[in-house]
């Protein structure tokens, strides 16, 4: 009887680490799906066309949120997200203000940005990918 109870006893604890464990992992990103939707963001940006500029930023964001919620980070906005994430940037700085970026252009009516900004924004966004194992 008392290893009937105990046998009961281990197979709770199995399963409650189970499911504690099963909580905190990630889901498995779909990493050529991320890859070829960042190459056709990268593919997008073209000199001279300032439309494309503001175009690939907001893109991007997009991406890194979706890569954010599929990896399972708590929040309910996109900023909430990243501040759940913070350990996993390596550069948090780089990918922060990428987003800031996305925030004045979604934001604010009359921004104007320069495709060296706009590539600055790529790269961190990438970066932000990478940490995530997204691409």
């Amino acid at each position: 009887m008392l290893a009937f109870l105990v046998a009961i006893l281990l197979f709770g604890v199995v399963i409650m680490v189970c499911v504690l464990a099963r909580g905190k992992t990630t889901s498995v990103l779909d990493v050529q799906k991320f890859r070829t939707n960042w190459m056709t963001i990268e593919q997008q940006l073209q000199k001279g066309n300032e439309a494309s500029y503001q175009l690939c930023v907001l893109n991007a964001d997009k991406l890194l949120d979706s890569a954010l919620r599929k990896r399972g980070f708590k929040g309910e906005t996109m900023g909430e997200r990243m501040k759940s994430a913070s350990k996993s940037w390596q550069d948090a700085n780089v990918v922060w203000a990428s987003h800031k970026l996305r925030n004045q252009i979604a934001h604010e009516a009359q921004i104007t940005i320069t495709y060296d900004q706009s590539r600055r924004a790529l790269a961190g966004f990438k970066q932000g990918l990478k940490d995530l194992g997204a691409i």
